[in-house]
């Protein structure tokens, strides 16, 4: 009595389909076609919640059920057709999201979003997630991070032979820094006894120093006195294996280096002159000769020179005796 006439309506004409799905459903199953799907699920959506009431032939879970498939295909239709909810994320940020995922893989999709809104890029965090790179296992630092993270507290020991004039075999004992490849002392000799090299590392660290591993061959002259003065300055001796000199291979490509650009082209006369020519060698491989390691850099970091004037040509000045050449621009500020 109290419905309103809309509602008899609706009533009646979900009643009188009912009466029609029996009535040509006669000894069988009732049989709803798509038309019959349509229609309930517009009354699921116009009646409120008294169609399930008028509903006998149909359960509610499917009325609901064809609603929301029906409104899935409208989805799906509506993006077909251009108008999309959401807006889609740049193909440049994208790009950028993958390369922080890659770069940075203990980061995760709030990090890395972060990241995103300091440089000014307004995308959602979920929209993040879904572009990260998933990583099959758990996350893990590239070889090139963990080497760069120890390299500050390295250093290498090593020895080189170099004959002179008169075949007498010197010793060059070198101590070399792993993070700007640095020299930090070296010496001539042509008898390296257990006390000279103790007598050198103390020159090479005077005092107390941020280096905590010392890599050095296994040989005669790193007996137990050496051994014992490294770890007396807070070094840890880590010995390379017999034949193996890879495992000392920064130390290794210095003394190649050395070879290839000074003693395959200079015959020493004695101790004095070698060290005077390795010296020089140093003196230019620190502050001129750029390096691949440290992506064309120089251990002393050479300054970029400007172009003073249009009219300026560069200039050469020679170095280690004239074997290599420093260029430059005149009165380069």
């Amino acid at each position: 009595m109290f419905r309103t006439r809309a509602a008899l309506q609706l009533e009646n004409l979900a009643l009188r389909h009912q009466i029609g799905v029996l009535q040509r459903s006669v000894n069988k199953r009732p049989k709803l076609t798509a038309a019959d799907r349509i229609l309930w699920a517009w009354l699921c959506g116009v009646w409120s919640d008294d169609w399930r009431s008028a509903s006998v032939i149909v359960k509610p879970e499917t009325v609901i059920t064809w609603h929301r498939k029906g409104f899935r295909l409208f989805r799906t239709w509506k993006m077909r057709h251009g108008q999309i909810g959401r807006p889609a994320v740049p193909r440049e940020a994208r790009d950028l999201i993958r390369k922080i995922s890659r770069e940075n893989p203990l980061w995760g999709a709030p990090h890395i979003h972060g990241e995103l809104l300091k440089l000014g890029i307004d995308v959602g965090e979920s929209s993040v997630g879904q572009h990260m790179l998933g990583h099959r296992q758990l996350p893990s630092q590239t070889w090139w991070t963990f080497l760069d993270n120890h390299l500050k507290s390295l250093v290498s020991v090593d020895f080189f032979t170099v004959p002179t004039t008169r075949f007498q075999v010197l010793q060059v004992f070198l101590v070399l820094a792993h993070d700007r490849r640095r020299i930090l002392h070296l010496n001539v000799t042509r008898h390296p006894t257990s006390e000279w090299v103790v007598q050198q590392l103390r020159e090479a660290f005077p005092g107390a120093d941020r280096y905590r591993y010392a890599i050095l061959d296994r040989d005669a002259k790193s007996d137990t006195d050496v051994i014992a003065f490294l770890k007396a300055t807070g070094l840890k001796p880590t010995p390379t294996s017999i034949r193996l000199p890879w495992q000392n291979g920064i130390a290794e490509r210095w003394v190649g280096s050395c070879r290839r650009e000074l003693l395959d082209h200079v015959i020493p006369l004695n101790e004095q002159h070698l060290r005077r020519l390795a010296f020089d060698c140093i003196r230019y491989y620190h502050a001129d000769r750029t390096h691949d390691g440290l992506g064309k850099e120089t251990p002393d970091r050479r300054p970029i020179e400007k172009k003073p004037s249009a009219e300026a040509t560069v200039i050469s000045s020679p170095r280690v005796g004239g074997l290599h050449h420093r260029y430059g621009w005149p009165n380069a500020a």
